[in-house]
């Protein structure tokens, strides 16, 4: 099972040549060790054991490289998916392999020693600092993965920066939800290439998706025809516990829930002690719902969500229609 670090964490896995020189590696050795699959190296200079590297979520992956480009100090500030990782926001779908960066004064973008170099003009506003690194302010971030990402990846991101200024427990604040929507709406100048996506994504994200998984059903809702479905729906239970849904489905009278693997595998994540104990702690939890309701239960995963047809077909077995 993959699993998620820190900033912290990802700078003390990070290695540079000489620290690995110094511990007693020769270079020989190094190179031996790189060649095998030992080590990674994840930018000139920098390495990180390899067998670390593969339990990491590509989000923990792409932060070495970004801690590693900003050691070597040929970066000055931070953009689009490597800025939206020190941002802890998720890259769902996204498949890049580059770090990216700001350049100023030059004609055009350019891509050298794994680094994509964008040529962009960026208000002095919106840069600021994340781990003592130089990057894009949350707003402009989420602006440039709008423009220029998927759409599963645009809204997961858009979601979870949402969350970030506007979540406080299960608090969803919607005020301070539409002040950032808004300015975000301001900074979506005509002149920008991807601006028509952006603006979707704009109106579209919701800081009570609380995973990648949230955010990319609700895309798959929207394309399949269903109104926008209440999120994150508040029940009392029997003995007044207090439960929220995912989704609530009015029109079915059916409750929606988006399970991940996580939610059962990671230790991070899940709710109790083994994946056994979060399954059984599940199941009482959705009979009390049902009982105090009277409304169902359709639950759906990765592979669920992966086509707007697969979802469709999921949802329809739990007498789940569209318009919802």
């Amino acid at each position: 099972m993959r699993t998620r670090i820190t900033f912290d964490q990802a700078d003390r896995m990070l290695k540079s040549r000489t620290a690995l020189l110094d511990a007693g590696r020769t270079p020989r050795r190094l190179q031996e060790d790189e060649r095998s699959g030992a080590l990674v190296r994840v930018h000139r200079g920098w390495f990180v054991d390899a067998q670390a590297w593969t339990k990491l979520w590509p989000e923990g992956q792409h932060l070495l490289r970004v801690i590693a480009v900003a050691r070597a100090g040929t970066v000055t500030v931070f953009t689009h998916q490597s800025a939206a990782v020190l941002w802890g926001l998720p890259l769902r779908g996204d498949r890049d392999v580059l770090v990216h960066a700001l350049i100023n004064g030059a004609r055009h973008s350019r891509v050298a020693a794994g680094v994509a170099r964008h040529q962009m003009v960026v208000d002095d506003d919106d840069v600021t600092v994340r781990h003592g690194i130089l990057c894009t302010t949350l707003h402009r971030t989420v602006l440039d993965l709008a423009r220029t990402t998927r759409l599963e990846t645009a809204v997961s991101a858009g979601d979870a920066a949402l969350r970030l200024v506007a979540v406080d427990g299960q608090l969803y604040d919607t005020n301070i939800a539409d002040e950032w929507r808004t300015d975000l709406e301001r900074m979506c100048d005509p002149g920008l290439r991807g601006i028509r996506q952006a603006r979707w994504v704009t109106d579209f994200i919701d800081g009570r998706a609380q995973l990648p998984g949230e955010s990319v059903s609700r895309i798959q809702l929207h394309r399949l025809g269903f109104a926008p479905p209440p999120l994150q729906v508040r029940v009392v239970g029997a003995a007044d516990d207090e439960y929220f849904l995912d989704f609530g489905f009015t029109r079915s009278r059916v409750f929606g829930e988006f399970d991940g693997d996580g939610k059962y595998l990671e230790p991070d994540l899940r709710r109790a002690e083994t994946p056994a104990d979060v399954v059984l702690a599940e199941k009482r939890r959705e009979d009390d719902i049902r009982g105090v309701t009277g409304w169902g239960f359709a639950r759906w995963g990765n592979e669920d969500i992966r086509t707007p047809e697969n979802l469709g077909r999921r949802l329809a077995a739990f007498g789940v229609l569209p318009p919802g």
